[in-house]
């Protein structure tokens, strides 16, 4: 477990609000809390009591840390991390791979995301990330009598 302060202030977690069928879930929602309370960071979940949200919101607010529950209408941060216990997301970002492969998703785009099968990896991952941009946006005019249809 980590013993230094993160770069991080708050981080928002997304997992279950059911158990899953493995104790591996529930010791990895509770490695994370740990990892969290460790590095000095405040929770930002979306609010649920019950499942793996609810054991990573009570470890985080039991071991002294701030707990923030919202319903987010945007996620709001340049990468997503995920905690691929037992190779849980391999689908996913195999079918993310997928969709780079084939041009319906960015190269930049699939770099946002951050896996790692622990806690402790993950965490020291998202500390070392930096954003990679393609190209910068600003400037752009999304009038639509502008746009050529």
């Amino acid at each position: 477990m980590r013993q230094q302060a993160s770069r991080f202030k708050r981080m928002c977690v997304f997992c279950g609000s059911s158990q899953g069928n493995k104790t591996s879930y529930h010791d990895a929602a509770i490695d994370l809390a740990k990892e969290l309370v460790a590095g000095g960071i405040d929770l930002v979940y979306g609010g649920g009591s019950i499942g793996l949200m609810g054991l990573v919101s009570q470890a985080v607010y039991h071991g002294g840390k701030h707990v923030i529950g919202v319903i987010p209408k945007t996620l709001m941060t340049p990468e997503v991390g995920l905690l691929n216990v037992d190779g849980y997301y391999n689908s996913l970002l195999t079918f993310i791979d997928q969709a780079v492969e084939e041009g319906f998703i960015n190269p930049a785009a699939r770099r946002i995301i951050v896996s790692a099968p622990t806690a402790q990896e993950l965490m020291e991952k998202l500390e070392e990330y930096v954003p990679y941009y393609d190209m910068v946006a600003s400037g752009l005019d999304w009038e639509a009598d502008r746009l050529e249809f």
